[in-house]
């Protein structure tokens, strides 16, 4: 869960990480740098493609806990 509750922060990461293309660069990085050259397009597909997998993320958790619940009565 905190793998996917660390897709969606944006504000603090920017400060913080490095942006050497291929090495250090940040999802949060790219789309600061896509807004700045005001590729609106790739900046949507970005941030569309970290809600996507924090979704993902969070349904196979659920079903994983779903899973274990049920064995566990």
């Amino acid at each position: 869960m905190a793998f996917a509750r660390c897709l969606g922060e944006y504000g603090s990461v920017v400060f913080i990480a490095g942006n050497k293309p291929f090495k250090t660069e940040i999802a949060p990085l790219m789309i600061m740098s896509k807004l700045q050259e005001f590729d609106y397009t790739a900046a949507t597909s970005i941030a569309l493609m970290m809600l996507i997998t924090a979704f993902v993320i969070l349904l196979i958790n659920s079903i994983i806990q779903y899973k274990a619940a049920k064995k566990a009565k």
